[in-house]
């Protein structure tokens, strides 16, 4: 016989390492969705975010090469100046020695002069703005191509527009037969009198103790390197729309990928959303430095419509620049939807694998946790085999130790119908023998003697009851159960003068009626073996009645004195008594446990309980046993 839970056990040990292997895989296979989910998902956040990072790396990497481009022309500037115009210089210096070698014989100084002045002066170079003067070692301006009336005049004692004497330098130049550069601010042609620095280059023309020099605006030469600077801008092209934009503080655009806009102000090519106010900010943006700045270009120059874009813009104060870049909104979110598109592709593949791997995963694992079900579920039966083999003998020992208390209960209850059987046949047989036997002494006697016999069979059809290995539930009511008990247990307990106090509810049962009386005779005996250690006063105290929930409470509780407190909760542990060896086994309350929780499917309890009984107060050990009221199976 399995009991219910054994039951549970045997269904928890077949279904559990099922359930558990597809809940387990379930919460896996949910888990790494709904983990790969949010990191789809957060990837794709970031995927907006790393692509304006991205473009905004870009863009600002292109301005800054071009910004590095520019310093590194600036840098070179005045030495491409001064390698520009003492190339001339020696270029004249070379035609003059040319001239004077070929007619040092034939002519005059004078002459040879006059025609070097001539060849010299008729020299033009960096776009009509070069020339090439002579000075002697007085300080006379011998040749002046661009004003021929200063030429003949003196210039020693003459000062720059900052007080320096340049012509000095010249003479020094004559006077120590070497050559040199100088810097000075001299009156610019065409300017009404404005004044520019000036780079120049003297050289010693020994045949005639004269210098020969030329010289070059800085800032005309700069502007040669800007448009120099601008040609390498306007060829720079970078992915499906980029360029780079450059503006002058004024708002000048001087490169612009739509040639149209070079030249004019920003006002008037309303190329920029809100341009009076976009075109300043990102002025003040340059001439701090550098940065980001987004605005509306009314017109994206692969499509003509009004596009978002982001710039990135760097200021060249030197020459009052705003170098700048960007890229268009459009062009971002389409690459951004194109990825987000990839990821997603990439993510069903995903989930696609998570489902065909986690589904064999399942099938391999169910497969195994039903071999390791069945496996456990064969160890269980074994075990149980086993467990049953040991709980039938320590059943029957617990019988056994109740047999002998059992004879002795048979032979109290005997020796009086045994008495009483003899007294009469005794009487029957002497006054036969007198010859005074009477008919009605006979049928008296005899009388005595059947009601004797009948109380002994009686007696021995209870024992034999009790002892009979019946295993079939049967219906059956308390007050008779506990009226077979107190009859196989009475004679001790009258003998002892212990007094039972009965208040027993007739309750029909369904249920193994002889393993429930086996199970009230180790308690009662319990209480009895207890009580038997008080002098007088000993009672037991049975209450039996059903409560509102269709069970059946049955308390047994003496007046003891209670169980120690230490112990109370090993009484139902196999082979614990608290009696010494030779008057316990330890196995009557174990077997009780078994019987009331395994066979009879109840609930036992034990706690010591104060209560009153005829005014005075007592304290003993209260057994509780629940049991379901259950209908015929």
């Amino acid at each position: 016989m399995e009991t219910s839970k054994e039951k549970q056990f045997l269904k928890i040990i077949k279904f559990m390492p099922s359930i558990f292997v597809i809940f387990f895989s379930i919460f896996v296979i949910l888990f790494l969705y709904f983990e790969n989910k949010n990191t789809f998902n957060e990837e794709k956040k970031d995927i907006e975010e790393k692509y304006i990072l991205e473009n905004k790396e870009n863009i600002k990497e292109e301005v800054s090469r071009v910004y590095s481009f520019i310093k590194q022309l600036q840098k070179s500037t005045e030495q491409e100046l001064k390698n520009s115009v003492k190339n001339r210089v020696y270029e004249a210096h070379g035609i003059a020695t040319g001239i004077y070698e070929k007619y040092k014989d034939t002519k005059t100084n004078e002459e040879i002069f006059e025609l070097i002045k001539i060849a010299l002066g008729s020299l033009s170079f960096n776009d009509g703005r070069g020339y090439i003067f002579m000075d002697d070692v007085y300080g006379n301006k011998l040749l002046h191509p661009i004003d021929t009336s200063i030429e003949g005049k003196n210039f020693i004692d003459y000062t720059d527009a900052r007080g320096y004497k340049l012509f000095q330098s010249i003479v020094n130049v004559i006077k120590e037969k070497t050559e040199r550069f100088d810097e000075y601010y001299w009156y610019k042609p065409n300017t009404n009198g404005q004044v520019a620095r000036k780079i120049s280059f003297y050289k010693y023309f020994e045949p005639l103790n004269m210098a020969i020099g030329t010289g070059e605006y800085f800032e005309d030469f700069e502007k040669m390197i800007q448009k120099k600077a601008l040609e390498y801008i306007n060829m720079i092209k970078f992915g499906n729309s980029g360029y780079i934009f450059v503006l002058n503080y004024d708002g000048l655009y001087l490169s612009h990928i739509k040639k149209d806009y070079i030249g004019k102000n920003y006002i008037e090519n309303k190329g920029i959303e809100n341009s009076e106010n976009v075109i300043p900010e990102m002025i003040e943006i340059a001439k701090k430095g550098n940065g980001f700045y987004s605005y509306i270009q009314n017109e994206k120059p692969t499509n003509n419509l009004p596009t978002k874009k982001i710039s990135y813009i760097q200021g060249l104060n030197d020459w009052n620049w705003l170098i700048g870049t960007g890229f268009y909104e459009d062009d971002i979110n389409s690459k951004i939807l194109e990825t987000k598109r990839k990821l997603d592709e990439k993510y069903d593949n995903y989930i696609k694998n998570i489902l065909i791997i986690g589904s064999i995963l399942i099938v391999i694992l169910l497969l195994i946790s039903r071999y390791v079900s069945l496996f456990l579920e064969n160890k269980f039966r074994q075990y149980k085999k086993e467990l049953d083999k040991k709980q039938l003998i320590l059943h029957q020992q617990s019988k056994m130790a109740a047999m002998g208390e059992m004879i002795g209960n048979i032979a109290h209850q005997w020796r009086q119908p045994l008495s009483t059987i003899t007294t009469a046949s005794s009487g029957m047989v002497l006054q036969k023998e007198m010859g005074i036997l009477t008919d009605e002494f006979f049928f008296e006697a005899s009388k005595k003697i059947n009601t004797s016999a009948q109380y002994l069979s009686q007696t021995i059809d209870d024992f034999r009851n009790f002892f009979s290995p019946n295993r079939q539930k049967t219906k059956f009511f308390l007050r008779n159960t506990f009226s077979t008990t107190l009859d196989l247990i009475s004679a001790q307990f009258n003998a002892k003068e212990i007094h039972i106090i009965k208040n027993i509810e007739d309750i029909e049962l369904f249920s193994y009626e002889n393993e429930l009386i086996q199970a009230l005779i180790n308690i009662l005996n319990n209480s009895r073996d207890e009580l038997l250690k008080k002098e007088n006063d000993r009672y037991i105290f049975i209450d039996v009645y059903k409560n509102n929930i269709d069970e059946v409470n049955i308390i047994i509780k003496d007046n003891a004195g209670g169980i120690k407190e230490e112990v109370i909760n090993k009484i139902f542990e196999p082979y614990f008594t608290t009696k010494h060896q030779s008057q316990g086994t330890g196995i009557g309350l174990y077997m009780t446990e078994e019987i009331v929780t395994k066979h009879l499917n109840g609930i036992i309890s034990v706690k010591n309980k104060e209560f009153i009984f005829n005014d005075k107060k007592y304290f003993g050990a209260q057994f509780r046993i629940k049991l379901k009221l259950s209908e015929e199976e």
